[in-house]
């Protein structure tokens, strides 16, 4: 993770008034920091939707592995169904809830693979055991048997008995660069507060709107 931006907690806020913020990274970076400190766990899972080639949407739960203003970092495979539907469409939108804040951020827009670099990096920090891992899954393939697998991570096992475990080939991530932030917060009876950010351009300067529920 980056270094947050410095900014006003929100916990220090009304609740309202995380609309008069002008910077979407920022506040997502507050509101991710508060939920670090209450949910029990994964406070960094996103919900990641693409769509096929028959323009179908396809949603599943990620990671986030990296968040900075240049987008959302998340790994996986690119034979994997997402990473075959990123590189027909690469366009993407992500959804965090934090239910023990009572708060969502919806992000949407163009994506781009990781470096190689980037890549190598954050998968040498992974545990060994999910290195390995990595090597056995042919995901999203079909798999005959849980023993089948199991004797796959076997074999990697073996192989990569000693020393460390390199990067599979096809392992890799993505960065998705918002182009569109909505934060939502959850008020008594329904009447939520929602604002919107958006950008035409990467260099152009955000415009924010305030939603009805």
């Amino acid at each position: 993770m980056n270094d947050t931006p410095d900014i006003k907690h929100t916990s220090e806020l009304t609740s309202g008034d995380f609309t008069e913020a002008h910077d979407p990274f920022a506040l997502f970076a507050t509101w991710l920091a508060e939920a670090v400190a209450s949910e029990l766990n994964d406070p960094d899972a996103m919900a990641l939707a693409t769509t096929d080639a028959d323009g179908l949407p396809d949603v599943r739960m990620v990671l986030m592995k990296g968040f900075d203003a240049a987008g959302f970092v998340f790994y996986s495979h690119i034979a994997s169904a997402k990473g075959r539907e990123l590189a027909a469409n690469p366009k993407a939108a992500l959804l965090f809830h934090w239910k023990s804040l009572r708060r969502q951020v919806r992000v949407r827009g163009p994506v781009t693979p990781v470096t190689d670099a980037e890549a190598d990096a954050y998968f040498a920090t992974r545990p060994k055991q999910a290195q390995i891992g990595a090597w056995a899954s042919k995901q999203s393939q079909p798999l005959e048997s849980r023993f089948a697998f199991e004797q796959a991570i076997a074999k990697e096992a073996t192989r990569y008995a000693i020393g460390a475990v390199p990067r599979p080939p096809g392992w890799s991530g993505w960065r998705i660069t918002p182009m569109q932030f909505e934060f939502w917060h959850d008020r008594p009876f329904r009447l939520h507060d929602r604002i919107e950010f958006r950008r035409p351009a990467l260099d152009a300067p955000w415009t924010k709107t305030r939603l009805y529920p």
